[in-house]
């Protein structure tokens, strides 16, 4: 954290303390990406880590589309921990590793299904244009359904806070691991 000192986590003040041990105790086991610096706000650290605990773990996206959106949204807002640390995880759900570099790259995939072609039409015209358009809606519709449509929203806003939240503060990459956006 080039623009935070580290915290010392045996000084922490209560609120700050419950937060830390709720999320290293959760599913994420530990206080990598923007939870540091948001611990510096323990209720905004508290509300965003639920969220972000729900978006990453507990939506109705296979784990491979929601690791693409999260790709698609770190590289949108050119965040390269928040992109280097889900390349690894999209690669674990099986996202292929070619629209892995496609994303990194900024070139359109070759997408195996349906499924990440509406993803990736979604997000990316979400992002260029602030809107989707109603031919872009019915493709996310019909292949997500309504409730895939919302959580795809939940994960891309969330991922949006996070990607500013690492960059404003300068998050950067664990010692010896190289950038993956130019």
């Amino acid at each position: 954290m080039a623009r935070l000192a580290p915290l010392d986590l045996d000084q922490l003040q209560p609120g700050q303390r419950a937060v830390a041990d709720a999320i290293i105790s959760g599913p994420r086991g530990g206080l990598r990406g923007p939870f540091e610096a948001w611990l510096r706000s323990p209720e905004l650290a508290d509300r965003a880590q639920k969220l972000g605990e729900y978006c990453r773990f507990g939506t109705s996206l296979p784990r491979d589309l929601s690791e693409f959106a999260i790709l698609l949204t770190g590289k949108h807002w050119k965040a390269q921990f928040e992109f280097w640390a889900h390349a690894r995880l999209a690669r674990e759900a099986g996202l292929p590793e070619d629209i892995i570099e496609a994303v990194a790259t900024n070139v359109t995939p070759s997408f195996r299904n349906e499924a990440q072609r509406a993803v990736y039409a979604f997000v990316t015209e979400h992002f260029a244009t602030n809107r989707v358009s109603d031919a872009t809606y019915r493709l996310a519709i019909a292949e997500l359904g309504e409730r895939g449509v919302v959580d795809l929203v939940g994960v891309a806003g969330y991922y949006c806070l996070v990607s500013m939240t690492l960059n404003v503060f300068d998050v950067g990459l664990p010692p010896g691991e190289s950038e993956l956006l130019p």
